[in-house]
């Protein structure tokens, strides 16, 4: 394959003089459906794995692939962020479409490639993360996209959940929306968006912040069912935040919902620890 250009052959000499790795931002999209999730495990495959063993098919080396947030098993994506080292400079559209050829059957894609500075870290040099949580809402179940949502049969009053949602925005404790294996230092965190709509049968959770905690979102949608089911009120929702205690929570919504849809790299704020 040709990598050709004039500043690409620049690069290159700089690289190879420099012994610095080409670095690689890759935007990604994928169905969590078949994956354990994000992060390559030994329980079974994961996206990480399926984007390095398409890197190692073209390259014939081996690359390890660093997420923007690592998605858990069933969650979806379609604005993941990752960034690679290369061994040589080759050009944005070959790795795009030489990962995609080697991706092959899998459901995930490379939407994009293009050169990233030296220390951009897709991780760490995010100042957002922006997730959707959808919800069908309707008597019959989802056909064409049963993997893509939550179906909720009952009515849920939408307007509810959005009054409960701005209740909570801001920086809090959240313990009660954290699963009880998260590994993060510190369960405070601050909370963009929290904004709840409906378009026709689905009624959508959109969630943005500098990092999440381990189910913080899959969490915070299944409280807010409560609310637009009328089990809670808002006043019981923010009540739950206040309590910081696991119990509290309401029925943790199933992974497949849940799609992170967008990346930010903009001014960042400090993180807490994770």
């Amino acid at each position: 394959m040709r990598y050709g250009g004039e500043a690409n052959s620049k690069r290159a000499a700089f690289h190879q003089t420099s012994g610095q790795m080409p670095r690689y931002r890759l935007t990604i999209e994928y169905d969590g459906a078949p994956f354990v999730g994000w992060q390559r495990q030994p329980t079974g495959p994961s996206v990480q794995e399926a984007l390095e063993n398409a890197i190692a098919g073209f390259t014939k080396a081996h690359a390890v692939v660093n997420g923007a947030g690592r998605t858990d098993a069933g969650v979806h994506a379609s604005g993941q962020v990752a960034h690679v080292d290369l061994s040589r400079d080759w050009r944005c559209d070959v790795v795009r479409d030489a990962m995609n050829f080697y991706l092959r059957p899998h459901p995930v894609a490379v939407l994009a490639v293009e050169r990233a500075a030296d220390d951009f870290d897709a991780r760490f040099s995010a100042s957002k993360r922006n997730y959707v949580y959808r919800i069908l809402n309707r008597r019959a179940p989802g056909a064409m996209q049963r993997n893509m949502v939550w179906h909720v049969a009952r009515a849920l009053n939408e307007n509810a959940m959005h009054e409960a949602a701005q209740m909570i925005i801001g920086h809090h404790d959240f313990t009660t929306f954290r699963a009880s294996e998260c590994q993060a230092n510190s369960p405070m965190r601050t909370l963009d968006r929290l904004e709840v709509v409906r378009v026709g049968e689905m009624v959508e959770i959109h969630a943005s912040a500098l990092s999440f905690l381990h189910h913080q979102v899959r969490s915070l949608a299944g409280s807010l069912e409560h609310v637009g089911s009328g089990k809670w009120t808002p006043h019981d929702f923010r009540a739950a935040l206040d309590a910081r205690d696991r119990m509290r929570c309401g029925t943790v919504a199933p992974p497949q919902g849940l799609c992170l849809v967008r990346v930010d790299y903009g001014e960042r704020r400090v993180a807490s620890s994770e």
